[in-house]
């Protein structure tokens, strides 16, 4: 009976149930009018096999070789020429490559499609998401990826400077076009990433090279009437054949990836791989800039690989590779410093004529300080003020000393000379912690600290405006009837600057001088806003700034390392010489560049970069030779053990980094052939799938029960122990319960969950 009760309750809930479906679809159907879903324009998709979530082990072995070849020294098929470069240069004229690529027409042509795309403002974590990925990134980057135009990541990049630029004067649209410039960084992004894997081997690494670092004009190849009505005259260092005509208005990608900031785009490791290999030089090139000094471009070097073997033994052009440039950069800063010390420690202490006297160790600052605040200017009109800004602050500070010191030894006056070593001493504070950022140039407080100065500068800048006026009302309020003042200006920015920071009270006492009301009222009202409210905003703006900055270290240490790396390439020969010889090389060599021809001047300036740097480019050749690439498994055999990696095996856990170094034999591969038919199977108990591919590795059909008789389609394995009945699984739903049963009772308590692999269909 009990049982026939529940089977009509199940009938009655199950016609009432039809009922009301039907009465529910006959109300939506009477209620609404159905219209078709209107036909949306759609993009072309290139038929690939991009949407797959998996790769095969194969194609990881594939990619893991790639990268690994990459990085490993060139092959004797690959010959490079008497520079070392591959592939080889056919003569001594300059390069003119990607001159045929549309650049003109595919800015505007991303430009139209960014702009039908986009034209509502979406977050960064929005774009990202499945949704929008499917319905527009991916369209988009399937359009416009093209492996036979490597200038689609830099129309992108110049769009995205363009939204940047809109968004600053077009209020009502200024967050639509701040999303329209992260979807342009993003495409740009996925455009590389899909070049890298794509091409493999070193001749994918030229390729991300030519896509990073080769320059292009941003009215390359546009039509007559625009080049006509957009000319821009040429600049007299054009004109006289200071610059190089190919190069001119040239900017590279990754260029304006630094100037429009693009850290997502900088930190992928398709541009951080391009990256690396230039910051260690083994990719070379003549970089674009804005003004050389002294140009000396009769060898224009395109985009290639560097291969030591064949390079010459002093190679001049080492000397502009990033790495081998910031050694150099700190050993002369260093210099600097120790001429600085010895100049402020053994300077005149006594007022009097001996300020009119140069020690040794002045003379000697003063000729080394010109060179290197040269270096300084030069790296300025290489790159421009917007990313090398560095150092400009002591480069100030000496030209002023060094005026004033003329000024004196002019004059015959010491108290003008002593005045000079006085404005001197000020560049301790501006050297002392440069030396700590050459030292630790990605340390993460450091980048933090070049964040917060810029905001700290800013709204210091903006009170002091704001508060000016507090300045101004109590000056006038210190007037007394015959005009005269009680109080100086500065005595009153004084106090309040004592008040600012909270160190003394003595304005808000002197306040009644002025006005026993008025000037109380107006100290107490600048001390709420300035000591209280103003600091909090303070500490506030930079606990903010901080926090955003920790919580993306890595992509601002690695774009930190990318401006590293674009500053650190340098095409002025002029940093071919340390300082003080640049300063000879300036006089000596400019003007001789006037009477010669541009081969005659390349051999003279080549000459004089060997002479004068023979020890440290014999030095830097033997290094590049031994440890610039690495030794490839596969093609060579390995190193002999150092002494430091004897040193790192002794210790118990020597053999975690040695059971990597040797390749598995194929015997193991052999064994590992099931791992295709794991990360490729689209169902777990399909034949062949995951299940089927676990039984023949464990070779046991035993431990998995219940993988056909579960209707939910889920595996569970039993663990019950054989004729008590205790810890036995029930399956409730595709979750595995585990229960206990009463001996004395025999009812069941499910006392905890445990995790089953869902179905295929639920999958």
């Amino acid at each position: 009976m009990e049982n026939g009760r529940h089977a009509s309750e199940a009938s009655v809930a199950e016609s009432i149930a039809t009922a009301n479906s039907g009465r529910r679809r006959e109300s939506v159907e009477s209620a609404h009018v159905e219209v078709a879903e209107p036909q949306r324009p759609t993009l072309f998709r290139k038929q690939t096999l991009r949407g797959q979530s998996h790769r095969s082990i194969s194609e990881a072995l594939r990619l893991a070789r790639s990268r690994e070849e990459q990085e490993t020294l060139l092959g004797e098929e690959e010959q490079a020429d008497d520079d070392g470069c591959y592939p080889p240069r056919r003569d001594d004229r300059p390069r003119v490559e990607n001159r045929r690529l549309p650049v003109y027409t595919t800015i505007h042509r991303i430009r139209q499609l960014i702009i039908a795309s986009i034209d509502d403002p979406y977050s960064t974590e929005q774009l990202k998401s499945p949704r929008m990925n499917i319905s527009v990134i991916r369209p988009l980057v399937d359009y416009l990826y093209d492996p036979d135009d490597v200038s689609v990541v830099y129309c992108l990049l110049v769009n995205r400077v363009q939204f940047l630029r809109e968004q600053s004067y077009q209020a009502h649209h200024q967050t639509v076009n701040n999303t329209r410039a992260t979807v342009c960084e993003l495409i740009a992004a996925r455009v590389l990433r899909r070049l890298d894997e794509d091409h493999e081997g070193r001749h994918g690494l030229l390729l991300l090279a030519n896509v990073l670092v080769a320059g292009f004009e941003p009215f390359q190849n546009a039509p007559p009437e625009v080049t006509r009505g957009h000319q821009i005259h040429l600049h007299w260092t054009i004109r006289d054949h200071f610059w190089r005509p190919d190069s001119e208005r040239m900017l590279t990608a990754l260029e304006v990836a630094i100037v429009t900031e693009s850290k997502s785009f900088l930190s992928t490791s398709a541009c951080q791989k391009i990256v690396d290999a230039v910051y260690r030089g083994r990719i070379t090139y003549t970089p674009t800039s804005f003004i050389d000094i002294l140009p000396d471009h009769y060898k224009n070097r395109g985009i290639s690989l560097y291969d030591p073997r064949k390079a010459p033994l002093l190679n001049q052009y080492r000397l502009i590779v990033p790495r081998i440039r910031n050694i150099i950069e700190g050993v002369q800063f260093a210099v600097l410093l120790v001429l600085y010390v010895l100049v402020m420690v053994n300077k005149a202490n006594s007022y009097g004529p001996d300020h009119l006297r140069f020690t040794m160790y002045e003379l000697v600052f003063i000729v080394y300080a010109m060179g290197w605040v040269l270096d300084e200017v030069a790296s300025v009109f290489e790159h421009g003020w917007t990313v090398h800004t560095e150092n400009l602050a002591f480069c100030l500070i000496f030209w002023t000393y060094f005026g004033i010191r003329m000024h004196g030894l002019a004059t015959n006056d010491g108290s003008i000379s002593k005045l000079a070593l006085d404005v001197l001493a000020l560049g301790a504070p501006v050297l002392l912690p440069r030396m700590a950022f050459c030292i630790m140039p990605e340390n993460m407080l450091f980048i933090s600290l070049r964040a917060m100065m810029a905001d700290f500068t800013f709204l210091t800048l903006l009170a002091a405006w704001c508060f000016g006026g507090f300045l101004f009302a109590m000056r006038w309020l210190s007037e007394s009837q015959d005009g005269s003042n009680a109080h100086h200006p500065l005595t009153i920015a004084k106090w309040m600057l004592w008040i600012w920071f909270g160190l003394d009270g003595t304005g808000v006492q002197r306040s009644v001088e002025m006005h026993w009301l008025l000037g109380p009222t107006l100290m107490i009202t600048f001390a709420f806003l300035g000591n209280t409210l103003f600091l909090t905003i303070l500490v506030a703006m930079l606990s903010n700034t901080y926090m955003m900055l920790a919580q993306n270290a890595t992509a601002e240490i690695q774009f930190r390392r990318a401006v590293l790396t674009f500053e650190g390439v340098k095409s002025d020969a002029l940093f071919a010489y340390r300082p003080p010889f640049n300063v000879l090389a300036l006089f000596v060599l400019l003007p001789l560049k006037l009477a010669v021809s541009d081969r005659w001047f390349h051999k003279i300036n080549v000459t004089a970069v060997r002479v004068l740097n023979a020890p440290i480019l014999l030095l830097i050749s033997l290094h590049d030779r031994r440890y610039l690439w690495n030794r490839s498994r596969y093609l060579a055999p390995p190193r002999k053990h150092t002494w430091l990696t004897i040193w790192e095996r002794f210790g118990a856990h020597g053999d975690l980094q040695a059971v990597f170094e040797a390749e598995p034999p194929q015997s193991v591969l052999d064994e590992m052939d099931d791992v295709d038919e794991v990360l490729g199977a689209n169902d777990y108990d399909a034949p062949g799938g995951y299940v089927d591919a676990l039984k023949r590795r464990r070779g046991s059909r035993s431990v998995y029960s219940g993988i056909e008789g579960n209707g939910n389609g889920a595996w569970s394995r039993s663990m019950s122990r054989a004729g008590t009945g205790f810890g036995r699984e029930v399956s409730q739903g595709g979750v595995r319960r585990r229960s206990t049963r009463d001996f004395e009772t025999g009812s069941t308590t499910a006392v905890g969950e445990d995790f089953t692999l869902p179905s295929a269909d639920a999958t």
